[in-house]
């Protein structure tokens, strides 16, 4: 199946190159797979600086501070929208801050590739509803990203 897949770089570095590119296509597609969706899906991935991921946190979450990603899903537990038989499914969008994805990168000692790939699995996963507000959800959505993250490598 192939998924749609839209990337944006909005950093004033163009950090965005295009091996990550396929990076996070893979990431996205390979996070999809994991989880058996069955319809062609619609994501938006996009690299961003750090003043706007804070301004979107502050906006939206009301938390004033720089985030390493952000995930705003299109459908929620709620929604009914059913699409056309050959349409897409609109998840939502990724947004991920590159200044600190590379920053967490060099804490936890490895790739800024891994870091993308992480965040974007993490993302993508927020958007098919997963979350992590207690022990349970997040030990279900850690083992999943750890799974996932072996087969995007």
């Amino acid at each position: 199946m192939k998924n749609i897949i839209y990337t944006r770089d909005k950093t004033e570095k163009k950090s965005f190159t295009p091996s990550l590119r396929a990076l996070v296509r893979r990431a996205v597609n390979e996070t999809l797979e994991f989880e058996g969706a069955s319809r062609i899906c619609e994501v938006s991935v996009t690299f961003v600086d750090g003043e706007e991921i804070k301004a979107l946190n502050r906006d939206y979450r009301e938390k004033d501070s720089v985030t390493d990603v952000l995930s705003f899903p299109t459908l929620d537990d709620e929604s009914e929208i059913v699409p056309f038989d050959n349409e897409a499914v609109a998840l939502g969008d990724v947004i991920i801050c590159f200044d600190r994805c590379a920053q967490q990168a060099e804490e936890f000692g490895h790739s800024v590739e891994r870091e993308v790939a992480y965040l974007t699995i993490h993302s993508v996963l927020h958007l098919l509803g997963y979350d992590h507000m207690v022990e349970d959800e997040e030990k279900e959505m850690t083992a999943k990203q750890d799974e996932i993250i072996k087969r995007v490598r």
